[in-house]
């Protein structure tokens, strides 16, 4: 069983007129080079859907150096019309991104909640301040 520190959020960087589900992110990360597919854990589309990336207890490929003790949740969006980062998320998202998270922490209490910008600071992802939203 893997230890877990880390809750890490993400944005999938497409703009409003752009989709990206487990199934379009699991083919962008192989043609990337990704053998295993999508390194993310979850991803939550604009309507609020939950969709099961990789397993919890596979090691995810989402955010170097930290993937070995870490869950990786991505929200579809994260890109203005123009492509300048922006927080996109709908309501929707935010309610099951909320509900995700609580139940995370519940199987993961010493984990704390992070945005993958936190722990990259070369990164706009998730494009909102995570840390703060999901403070203790």
């Amino acid at each position: 069983m893997r230890h877990i520190t880390l809750i890490v959020i993400h944005c999938s960087a497409v703009k409003p007129d752009q989709q990206s589900s487990a199934a379009q992110i699991d083919s962008w990360h192989r043609q990337r080079g990704f053998h295993l597919g999508i390194g993310y854990h979850y991803v939550i589309r604009r309507d609020g859907t939950l969709e099961m990336g990789r397993p919890e207890y596979m090691v995810g490929a989402h955010c170097k150096n930290h993937n070995q003790h870490s869950i990786g949740v991505c929200y579809e969006g994260g890109l203005d019309i123009r492509g300048n980062p922006a927080d996109t998320r709908t309501e929707a998202q935010k309610r099951t991104m909320r509900q995700l998270v609580d139940e995370l922490r519940q199987r993961y209490p010493k984990a704390i909640v992070v945005g993958h910008h936190n722990l990259n600071p070369l990164k706009a992802c998730p494009c909102f301040d995570a840390v703060k939203e999901y403070k203790d």
